[in-house]
């Protein structure tokens, strides 16, 4: 697969995994895939945490209500520091967001499916801080994204997307 059809065919997906392990070597290459995006400044703001050991999963699929990646056989957790990079600018949100992306993009490369879950772990619940406090990560970092990975026991479904016209132009903004 290129490039472009890893990002033309990922999709979010939110259903079941099959119970089948993700190799160490293809999470390492998720990671490194992380790693490698950019970050405002050099500032290397975001560090990730793979889960693939069975009762750790068991214990953060725990606090997770309701549930959303209980079946995944690995869980990329993704923590960052807030860090000014450019004057009093902070960009750590544009530098996890890269990170984030890469990852999903390599991914699909190795033949599995994640989402991307924010919203739900940083709520005012705070899932997030149930999470970090079982991974021991350190105050100055705060778990912002949960990637589950694994095998789709289903294939994802694409969402309607408006078309091309309706989103993008050249040269100025237009309204049809």
């Amino acid at each position: 697969m290129n490039t472009l059809q890893a990002i033309l065919t990922r999709r979010s997906y939110r259903g079941k995994y099959k119970n089948v392990p993700v190799p160490r070597e293809d999470l390492e290459k998720i990671v490194e895939a992380g790693l490698s995006a950019p970050s405002s400044c050099n500032k290397q703001t975001t560090s990730l945490i793979c889960v693939d050991d069975a009762d750790l999963l068991k214990k953060i699929n725990s606090v997770i209500e309701p549930p959303v990646c209980e079946t995944a056989p690995a869980l990329i957790c993704v923590i960052s520091q807030k860090k000014n990079a450019y004057r009093d600018r902070c960009f750590w949100i544009q530098d996890y967001s890269a990170a984030i992306q890469n990852m999903l993009l390599a991914i699909v490369e190795l033949g599995y499916q994640s989402c991307w879950y924010e919203g739900h772990i940083t709520d005012t619940d705070r899932i997030c801080d149930k999470i970090a406090a079982l991974l021991n990560v350190p105050s100055e970092y705060e778990l912002v994204c949960i990637l589950p990975v694994g095998v789709a026991e289903s294939e994802p479904t694409m969402p309607k997307k408006k078309p091309f016209s309706e989103r993008a132009w050249f040269n100025s903004f237009k309204v049809e």
